[in-house]
């Protein structure tokens, strides 16, 4: 079985391109694609930054042209490029390296800011659709669990998802080391713009307690208030709503600073020594720098969030060297499950090959040796012992091969040498065996079914060693 991973992202196609692939509901177009020959199991992982879609093949170059035609007809519904304009606008991923890009998405490595957690819920919820298709078997099941796991460790052991990297996100994170909690603080944003906007999600993200809203138009201010349950007010009110606020954010346009010196020390006699954070991401700025000479007043422009941002996302770069080495080692564990679980038909092939010549040749000579009594099992006990311990050794290598590569050209020379690929195709079928919904059994799941297997393929050869 191979994985295939077919995508575009934001670095090989462009946002116009992109949205015609976009799919809310991908359950009906995986299953499309699952029914042709080429394709076993399938997820679809769409979100605003790239299109992937995952599946397992025992026909890689099949899979690869159903994959380009499915993004060009199906996903596109036949309005993006052609399935020949696509490989300048997609990657193609097969092997190790599909397995390594699924563990690095999920992870955020791979993202536009890197650590960024959104990307971990999405690959989930790819996953979980995918289960509820019925299109994804025991190999993505334990692929997508895998990466999961990949993403905790990255996680839990790298900090490179602790250092914001957006201006939003700086300033929300200046003004929590400043008041240390944000639940009993009110902020007010001035403007209504989309850095408003990204403030006000940060804001919301971090519990804060009161939030409001001015702006020239007050009917901007009052859409964008009332999405995060805020009040909504007009620049007349500046200097009332300025006292009574611990968080100023302003983005707003203007050739003067709004927030003037001697506005901002009038709100901070009525404050009482109460500290005022001002953060102006405005340009031209919207606070008068003066501003920061004044006694409890912490003041941020853009050039000092977007120097704080930049030193943020060296270090997530830095950090993301000790996450890939982790993606590594998860890889590489999966490897060694999936040539354990490319090895279980192949051993199961060998014994029934062996068993099938066993009993064939008893049924041959079975009238010429006219046995009596007994003598009839002792035979098939005397034929049976002797499969069984010539089977044993090669079955044990075939069961205990671990090494990615040898592990697999030693699977495909033992089907060769015993001349097992004419044996029949009721692999493909297991292998959309349907799957519990659980995320944590599923794993499990696989591992039940690769031991149970190669136990089945050769329950004599352990009684013959005891």
């Amino acid at each position: 079985m191979k994985i295939v991973l077919l995508g575009m992202n934001h670095r090989t196609a462009p946002v116009d391109v992109r949205e015609h692939f976009a799919s809310d509901e991908p359950g009906a177009l995986l299953q499309k694609l699952v029914d042709r020959p080429e394709i076993v199991e399938a997820t679809l992982l769409s979100t605003c930054n790239r299109v992937e879609v995952v599946v397992t093949t025992e026909n890689p170059d099949g899979a690869k042209y159903a994959l380009y035609e499915f993004f060009a007809r199906d996903l596109a519904n036949g309005e993006g490029p052609a399935a020949g304009a696509l490989e300048e606008l997609t990657y193609l991923r097969q092997g190790r390296e599909a397995v390594e890009h699924v563990f690095r998405v999920a992870s955020s490595i791979d993202s536009m800011v890197v650590g960024e957690p959104q990307i971990l819920g999405q690959v989930k919820d790819a996953y979980r659709e995918a289960t509820e298709a019925g299109v994804a078997g025991a190999v993505l099941s334990r692929l997508f669990q895998r990466a999961f796991a990949t993403a905790k460790r990255v996680k839990n052991e790298t900090g490179i998802a602790q250092r914001p990297v957006s201006v939003a996100r700086v300033a929300v994170d200046l003004a929590k080391q400043i008041f240390e909690t944000l639940e009993d603080k009110s902020a007010l944003l001035i403007g209504a713009g989309d850095m408003i906007e990204a403030a006000l999600i940060a804001l919301h993200d971090h519990g804060l307690g009161e939030r409001k809203v001015a702006n020239r138009t007050v009917a901007n201010a009052e859409a964008l208030a009332e999405r995060f349950g805020g009040t909504a007010h007009g620049l007349d009110e500046l200097d009332s709503l300025l006292s009574d606020s611990d968080i100023v954010l302003t983005c707003v346009g203007g050739d003067t600073p709004l927030l003037t010196r001697a506005r901002i020390k009038r709100s901070l006699k009525g404050r009482r020594g109460r500290p005022l954070f001002l953060i102006d991401i405005g340009v031209p700025r919207n606070v008068d720098p003066a501003v920061h000479k004044l006694d409890s007043a912490y003041l941020y422009d853009l050039d000092d969030l977007q120097e704080v941002a930049a030193a943020n996302e060296k270090e997530r770069r830095r950090e993301s060297e000790r996450a890939e080495r982790i993606v590594y080692e998860e890889r590489e564990q999966f490897e060694g499950w999936m040539v354990a679980l490319q090895a279980v038909p192949t051993i199961r092939n060998l014994r029934d090959r062996a068993e099938s010549i066993r009993s064939g040749e008893i049924d041959r000579f079975a009238g010429r040796l006219r046995l009596e009594g007994g003598q009839n099992e002792i035979l098939e006990q005397l034929t049976r012992s002797i499969v069984n311990k010539l089977m044993h050794s090669p079955i044990a290598q075939l069961r205990d091969e671990t090494d990615r590569e040898a592990g697999l050209i030693r699977l495909e020379e033992a089907r060769r040498l015993f001349g097992l690929d004419a044996t029949s195709d009721s692999d493909r079928d297991a292998s959309r065996a349907p799957l519990d919904d659980s995320e944590n059994e599923l794993g499990e799941y696989a591992d039940a079914e690769a031991t149970e297997n190669v136990a089945q393929a050769s329950p004599r050869l352990e009684e013959s060693n005891d």
